[in-house]
């Protein structure tokens, strides 16, 4: 069983293979739908929780959009998602993305990350 630490690794290296997925017609429409709430409360600048709620304002950052990106990779089906996720491997050859574009959802993910650090400080 992978610890909370490696489970973050590996879906911080997903999210490429997640927004391929998501492009593709073979993609369920719910796992669709799912990564498309993903998106909308990742972007929303209204939160669950509120911020200015000591920790527990930050949780939901922490807890429920890492969870909302699981729940779409486990819509998508297993063989369809494998595909998507080697595809996104090879982008990296090099140590440079082949399509930089495929890039940006996980530059926004940190950019979301970094702006969460900056308002705690």
């Amino acid at each position: 069983m992978m610890n909370l630490k490696e489970m973050s690794k590996r879906l911080k290296r997903d999210i490429p293979a997640v927004y391929l997925s998501l492009k593709s017609k073979e993609t369920p429409v719910a796992a669709k739908l799912v990564g498309g709430i993903a998106l909308i409360y990742a972007l929303s600048p209204i939160d669950l929780i509120p911020d200015f709620i000591p920790i527990l304002g930050y949780l939901d950052d922490m807890i429920i959009l890492p969870l909302l990106i699981g729940l779409t990779i486990r819509c998508i089906p297993r063989e369809t998602f494998q595909r998507f996720r080697m595809e996104a491997e090879e982008m990296w050859e090099n140590g440079q993305p082949k399509k930089w574009f495929y890039a940006i959802p996980v530059a926004v993910l940190w950019l979301l990350i970094i702006r969460q650090i900056l308002r705690v400080l």
